[in-house]
Formats: C-alpha cells, structure tokens, sequence
C-alpha cells in the first residue's frame, strides 16, 4: 500500500473559560478529531503552535490565544477505486459497518494490489481518500469472514480507534475448533513475531498482552465449536491462542499443523474437513458506541456457507456415532 502525506493548517481560539487550564487538554477539546496521543505527539514536535510559538503540553493558557494546528496525516491515495460489492450492515454519515466475505483482503499489498477492501471503500465513498488507511480501525485476516467496522470520518476513525483502545468495543467470533473441549476458559499468553517464521505470530515471554475468553458453543466427537470474545486484538490473536491451547482452528493452514480424522468418521465429515481448506473462523458481533451519537451500535452477520456445512457435518457424524453407541449398548 502506497500512503502520501497531507498536511492541513487549522486554527481555532482558545475561549476565556479555558484560562488555567494545560494546553494539551484544551488542544483535545479544540480538535477532538484527533487522538489525545497524536496531539501529544504534534505539540512535541513543534507542530502545534500557541500565538505562533512553541509550548510544552502542560503549560498553561491564558484565553483567547490562537492555537494552529499543522497535521500531518498519512492517507490512503494511491489505491485505484474498484467497484466490489460489500454486504452493508448499518451505513451513516460517519461509519459503514461490513460482513467481509471469505477471500477479500482488507489492505492492498505485496500480490494484492487489487480487489482488496480498500479498492472497495475507496469506489463506495471517494472522501475516505483523505484518511488514515482509507477509514479502516480493524481488520480481519483474508480467509476470516464477517463483521468490520469502518470510519468514513477522522473524528470517527479517532473515537474508533480510541475505543479498541480502551477494550470497550465487544468483538465475538465463531470458531470451529480440533478437540471436544469439557468447558470454556480464558487464553492470556503475550503474542508477538514468531522467532523464526516471519509469516507467522506465536505466544512468546516477550510478547504484547493477549487475552481470549472462549465458551462452548456446541460440543462433537472431536471438535468443538467455541464462542470467542477479543479483549486484545493482536495479529491472527484466536488462532494462535487456540493452537497454543492444542485445540487449533479447522482448516488453518498456518497454524493448524496436519488434518486429523475422528476415528470412524462418516464420508461426509471426512469431505468436509479434507475441503475445508481456510481457518473456520467468522466474526459473528460487534457491538461499539456511535463515536457522534452516543448510541449503541450492535451488528451480527450469519456464518458463510462453508461453515454451515461443516458445522451440518460435524453434527451429523456426532448423531450418527451416538446410534451406533445406543445399539451396541442394547445388544
């Protein structure tokens, strides 16, 4: 992904009633588009002027001084817009919220120059040219279906961002796990670069906090599928929790290691798994506060196909051992 720099010069006057007060507050107050650390940053580095000087972030205003804001922001400008069909959940003025297909990417980049996410969003709505990764605050992983939420503002994009921050955006998942788990439990392991394999991540001593709760949704001879809920969000954070607890993800293919086939399997079963060739992963909620309005946002998109089958599988082949069970048992 190509990003250019857009440079803005915004002033606005400080009101009597701030008189006392540190400049980085009031600054937050006259900009609240902007992040609190950016704004930090800006003053830091000079860009951020008070009657056309300098000053620290803690100094004091007076009232009615001139802030001038010189932003640097990094837009997205070189992706070409493309018209790719989204599946629109809730759209306003200042937000789209999404259920991502399996196989979209969300960033252009090195082999995926087109078709991505961005090329999309940049067809859909020109203006999000002008932010920050073109309005994206998440993402999922190419072969993860389901909800994405994205900032069609920067005041928007800047509360969203600020909300993941603060682990106060509720993100639940659907995942189709190896190994009949007895119950739920908690995944807190720090994720960071695996060592060796630069296309992978793994829970390292080293690592940036991880947290997953998990629960079982349904339990099957020998898989189980789990209700994920975020309270980080670290790169492939599910994936690499489930394989660390040696209960990988079905179908992974960077993470899972080699197809295992429950002992007497049905034809089906056996064909589902051995076709099921991307991680079973779906983000099924998302529920945020609307950064302008206040209200509860809250979108749940439905399992794609392909993990319906498996899952129509699973069930199946877990009925159909319980019979064989029952008749043994009665003779």
């Amino acid at each position: 992904m190509s990003e250019s720099a857009a440079e803005q010069a915004r002033q606005a006057v400080v009101p009597d009633t701030a008189a006392g007060r540190r400049f980085d507050a009031v600054l937050a107050e006259l900009f609240p588009e902007y992040s609190r650390s950016k704004l930090t940053e800006w003053i830091k580095s000079g860009d951020v002027l008070l009657d056309g000087v300098t000053v620290r972030g803690r100094d004091p205003v007076r009232g009615g001084e001139v802030a001038t804001l010189n932003a640097v922001l990094e837009t997205q400008t070189h992706a070409e817009p493309e018209d790719i069909p989204l599946d629109v959940l809730f759209e306003d003025e200042h937000l789209l919220v999404i259920n991502k297909p399996v196989g979209l990417v969300v960033h252009p980049g090195a082999g995926n120059s087109s078709g991505t996410l961005v090329n999309a969003l940049l067809f859909r709505d020109p203006s999000v040219a002008a932010l920050p990764r073109a309005g994206i605050v998440h993402r999922l992983d190419k072969d993860t279906s389901g909800v994405m939420v994205i900032a069609r503002t920067l005041q928007a994009q800047t509360a969203l961002v600020e909300q993941l921050s603060a682990r106060q955006v509720h993100r639940q998942y659907l995942a189709v796990v190896v190994g009949a788990l007895v119950a739920g439990g908690t995944a807190d392991a720090p994720i960071d670069r695996h060592p060796r394999d630069r296309l992978k991540m793994g829970v390292r001593e080293d690592g940036k906090e991880a947290i997953t709760h998990y629960r079982l949704r349904e339990r099957f001879r020998a898989h189980t599928a789990l209700e994920c809920r975020l309270e980080t969000g670290r790169t492939h954070q599910i994936r690499v929790h489930m394989a660390h607890l040696r209960h990988a993800i079905v179908g992974d293919q960077l993470y899972g290691g080699a197809l295992k086939l429950p002992k007497g399997a049905s034809d089906e079963l056996v064909a589902a798994l051995r076709g099921f060739k991307r991680q079973a992963l779906h983000a099924e909620t998302l529920e945020f506060v609307h950064p302008i309005t206040g209200e509860t946002v809250r979108n749940t998109a439905p399992p794609p196909e392909d993990m319906l089958q498996l899952l129509k599988a699973l069930r199946e082949d877990s009925e159909l051992f319980a019979e064989r069970e029952r008749g043994r048992d009665r003779r």
